[in-house]
């Protein structure tokens, strides 16, 4: 699976920005998609997972409440729109597959992740 990520780019607190990304595979429905950050300096962390068939979600505490995750499996597409944007919300943000046989599955962890897309830059003023 391929996995492109868009929509990143400079923001100012207590903004908005969607990002998207698009996978290659058909089969786009049996993966369970997250998305994932990376701050300067700091380690790669999770933000958000979505279930393969959409119905289940799960957040990062940091993010609970600003962030919504949805996919759009016509599109081969998840998206993840970001509200009420801080400063500490800067990152690199990447996409993230992993096959699942399970409806309702998510994970948290990269480490269960198979393939991942190449990052788009997040950046928020104060």
């Amino acid at each position: 699976v391929q996995l492109q990520a868009s929509g990143g780019g400079l923001v100012q607190a207590g903004g908005s920005l969607r990002l998207s990304c698009a996978a290659s595979k058909r089969t786009f429905s049996t993966y369970g998609m997250g998305w994932f950050r990376q701050a300067p300096g700091k380690e790669r962390e999770f933000v958000a997972a979505i279930s393969r068939g959409g119905g289940s979600t799960y957040y990062a505490d940091s993010v609970k409440g600003r962030f919504t995750i949805s996919r759009d499996n016509a599109k081969n597409t998840v998206y993840l729109q970001m509200n009420s944007l801080k400063p500490e919300d800067t990152a690199v943000y990447y996409c993230a597959a992993r096959y699942s046989r399970l409806f309702g599955s998510l994970s948290s962890s990269s480490d269960e992740y198979n393939y991942w897309g190449q990052g788009t830059q997040v950046t928020v003023s104060s």
